[in-house]
C-alpha cells in the first residue's frame, strides 16, 4: 500500500486578534431551529455544537430545561420527537458512515436507547414520519429502498420494496394513507408520487412525465382533510400544487414570485408558509388559501433557513447573511420579533458582505479582503450538484477572507434556485458543465483586476471537491493549488462503492451505469486528467464515507504517487462525508489555507 504525504496541521493561521477571530467563527455555540412535538409543543429537539461536537439536545419549554442527549464521539444530526413528547428518535449509525437504524429513548431523561422497530433492516436512511399510532420508515441498501409500517404496538411489515429510489413523503393526519416519492421509471431526479394504505395498496399514482418531477411535502395538519401539498416543476421551476387524494383534483398555486418555491401548511391548513428562493436570498412569505393573498413576512434582515408555524401562529425561523451569524428566532402574531435561543458563550464574530456578480446567466458571489485587487483568490465550488451557494454566514468563508483572499462562489449548471433547466443542464455531460461557468467566471474577475490569475486556487468538499480535482486536469492553466474534500476522484471505482441511491442518481444523471455509458463516466471522471495536472493537490478524505469511498480516492493519490513529479498531501480522519466535531473542522480549515498560502508562495510541499 503506498504511503502517501500527510498534510501538516498549522498550529496557528495568524499573529493576531484574526487567529482568535476565525477560530471563535467554529467554537462558538451553534444552535438548530428547535422542532416541537406535535401534541406537546413545549417539548422540542434541536442540535447543537456547544459539546465540541454536533449532537442531538432536547428543550423543555415550560421549565426552560436543555438536555444534551446524545454523545457520541462522531456526532448525531437526524433527530425528532414523537407527537406526544414522550420520547425522542434518533439516527444511529457507525462513525458517521450514515448506515444504521433509529433508536428511541425517553424525552424526560438519559436512558439506553433501544430500537423501536425490531425487524426493520439497517440501511441509509430514506424518510421517516411518526404519528400517533403509526411509523413509516424508509430504508435504502444496495438492493433498493424498503418503505416499513408500524402501527400501535404491532410488528412491522415491509408495505413497499423495489429495486430502484424511493422514499417516504409522509402520513395524512388521520394515519390511513401514506405518500411516497419513488423513481420505479429509472430517474429519481425527478421522482414520482404515490399514495398507498397501511397496508401497501396503491391509492391514487400522480406522474408528470419525463424531466419533470414531484416531491410530497406534507399532508393537511387537519384530521380528515386528506389533501396532500406537492412540489411541482411544470413551468420550468419549483412550484406548488394542492392534491385531495379523495377526491383526485388538484389545485396549481399561482404565486407572483420570480425563483423557486417551497412550503408547508400552517396548524389549521388556512394557509401555507412559503420559502421563496432568488438569487441567491430566501425570505418568508404567507399564503391565504382562501383569499389568495399573499404576505411577505417581516423577519428579521437575511437570508431565512429552516421556518416552522407553531401552534399559535408563531413563525419560528433561521436566518442569517454573509455578514452576519446565524440566530434563531421568532415572528409573533402580532409582528413582534425576537430572539428565540441566545447560545451561551461569547457569540460568533460576524464577516464581510458579499456582491453579486452576473456573468451571462451564471451567479457568482464574491466576498473580499480589504484594500485594492488584484487579490489571491479562491474559488470554492459547492457541493450538491443539486445545491446553491446563498447569502448565508459561513465560517470558512469567513476565515479565507481573513487570510487575505477574495473568496469566489459559483451557482454554475447543475444549482438548484434557478429553473429546472439550469439545474438538468449538466444531464449526460456532468462535471465539464459546471466548469464551463467556473471558467466564464474566472475570467470576468481577473479582467475586472479583482483577482489575481497567478494565485487563484480552486477548492470544493463533496461535488465541490469532485470539481476541483476535474478542474485541476482539465483547466491546468488556471490553478495555481487544487484542494479536494471527500471528493469524487475515480468515477467508476466510486459508482461500485458508494451507497445505491448515489448510484441511482449517478444512472439518472450520466444516462445510464457505466457498464451502459462507459464514455461519459470517462470523460467526467478526474482520474482521467492525472497527467495534465500542473498544480499542487490536496486531498481531504472520510476513512468511512458512503457518498465518495475512500477506494477511489486511494486510486487518485496512487496516481499521483507514481507521477512522482507533482506535489500533493493528504489529510484523513476518521468520520464520513465530513465531519461533526469542531476541532477536526478547525484542522481541516486551518490545512486547506496553510496549504493554499504555502502553494502560492512557491514553497515546496511533501511528495515534491
Amino acid at each position: 500500500m503506498t504511503t502517501h504525504p500527510a498534510a501538516p496541521v498549522p498550529e496557528r493561521l495568524f499573529d493576531d486578534e484574526r487567529e482568535q477571530r476565525w477560530r471563535a467563527r467554529f467554537t462558538a455555540v451553534r444552535m438548530s431551529r428547535p422542532a416541537w412535538a406535535l401534541d406537546a409543543p413545549d417539548r422540542s429537539v434541536y442540535s447543537s455544537n456547544a459539546s465540541g461536537t454536533t449532537q442531538v439536545h432536547s428543550w423543555d419549554r415550560s421549565t426552560d430545561l436543555h438536555r444534551q442527549v446524545t454523545t457520541r464521539p462522531a456526532g448525531t444530526y437526524y433527530a425528532t420527537v414523537t407527537p406526544d413528547g414522550e420520547h425522542i428518535w434518533w439516527f444511529s449509525d457507525t462513525d458517521g458512515d450514515e448506515f444504521g437504524h433509529w433508536v428511541s429513548e425517553p424525552f424526560a431523561g438519559p436512558a439506553e436507547p433501544v430500537n423501536p422497530l425490531p425487524g426493520v433492516e439497517d440501511g441509509y436512511p430514506a424518510g421517516l414520519d411518526i404519528g400517533r399510532e403509526t411509523v413509516a420508515v424508509g430504508t435504502s441498501t444496495d438492493d433498493g429502498t424498503s418503505v416499513w409500517v408500524r402501527r400501535g404496538d404491532g410488528p412491522v411489515a415491509r408495505v413497499y420494496q423495489h429495486s430502484e429510489d424511493a422514499g417516504v413523503g409522509g402520513l395524512s393526519e388521520d394515519e390511513t394513507l401514506l405518500a411516497i416519492s419513488h423513481s420505479e421509471h429509472g430517474d429519481s431526479r425527478h421522482p414520482a408520487l404515490r399514495v398507498l394504505t397501511l397496508d401497501g395498496e396503491t391509492v391514487a399514482e400522480k406522474s408528470d412525465g419525463p424531466g419533470k418531477g414531484l416531491n410530497p411535502i406534507s399532508f393537511s395538519p387537519v384530521r380528515g382533510d386528506q389533501r396532500l401539498l406537492v412540489g411541482h416543476e411544470r413551468r420550468g421551476r419549483e412550484e406548488l400544487l394542492i392534491w385531495d387524494v379523495a377526491a383526485d383534483t388538484e389545485r396549481e398555486l399561482a404565486l407572483d414570485l420570480p425563483g423557486e418555491l417551497d412550503a408547508d401548511f400552517y396548524p389549521d391548513a388556512s394557509a401555507l408558509l412559503v420559502w421563496h428562493t432568488h438569487a441567491a436570498r430566501t425570505r418568508l412569505f404567507r399564503y391565504d388559501l382562501t383569499s389568495g393573498a399573499l404576505t411577505e413576512l417581516g423577519t428579521a434582515p437575511g437570508c431565512i433557513g429552516s421556518a416552522d408555524v407553531r401552534p399559535d401562529g408563531t413563525v419560528e425561523y433561521t436566518a442569517s447573511s454573509a455578514a452576519v451569524p446565524s440566530a434563531v428566532r421568532a415572528l409573533h402574531p402580532d409582528g413582534t420579533d425576537r430572539s428565540l435561543l441566545t447560545p451561551p458563550g461569547e457569540p460568533a464574530p460576524g464577516s464581510v458582505p458579499v456582491a453579486d456578480l452576473w456573468v451571462g446567466e451564471v451567479h457568482a458571489l464574491i466576498a473580499s479582503p480589504p484594500g485594492p485587487g488584484p487579490h489571491p483568490a479562491v474559488f470554492s465550488l459547492h457541493g450538491g450538484p443539486h445545491a446553491a451557494d446563498e447569502d448565508r454566514f459561513s465560517a470558512a468563508r469567513a476565515a479565507w477572507v481573513d487570510a487575505g483572499f477574495a473568496v469566489v462562489e459559483i451557482n454554475y449548471r447543475g444549482s438548484t434556485g434557478y429553473g429546472s433547466a439550469w439545474r438538468d443542464a449538466i444531464e449526460g455531460r456532468p462535471g465539464l458543465t459546471e466548469l464551463e461557468d467556473v471558467a466564464a467566471v474566472y475570467d470576468a474577475v481577473v479582467a475586472s483586476g479583482l483577482v489575481d490569475p497567478a494565485r487563484c486556487v480552486v477548492e470544493g468538499w463533496s461535488w465541490g471537491g469532485y470539481l476541483a480535482l476535474l478542474a485541476a486536469g482539465t483547466q491546468p492553466e488556471r490553478w495555481a493549488a487544487v484542494i479536494g474534500g471527500v471528493p469524487v476522484a475515480d468515477y467508476l471505482a466510486a459508482y461500485e462503492d458508494e451507497m445505491e441511491q448515489l448510484r441511482a442518481f449517478d444512472r439518472a444523471l450520466f444516462g445510464g451505469s457505466p457498464e451502459e455509458v462507459p464514455e461519459t463516466y470517462r470523460v467526467a471522471s478526474p482520474l482521467t486528467y492525472l497527467a495534465e495536472v500542473r498544480a499542487p493537490v490536496l486531498v481531504l478524505a472520510g476513512e468511512n464515507d458512503p457518498r465518495c469511498p475512500i477506494r477511489q480516492i486511494d486510486n487518485y493519490l496512487d496516481g499521483l504517487a507514481a507521477r512522482g513529479d507533482l506535489p500533493y498531501e493528504v489529510a484523513r480522519f476518521d468520520a464520513g462525508h465530513g465531519s461533526l466535531v469542531v476541532a477536526e473542522t478547525l484542522r481541516h480549515i486551518g490545512t486547506e489555507i496553510d496549504f493554499a498560502r504555502r502553494a502560492l508562495a512557491g514553497i515546496t510541499v511533501p511528495g515534491e
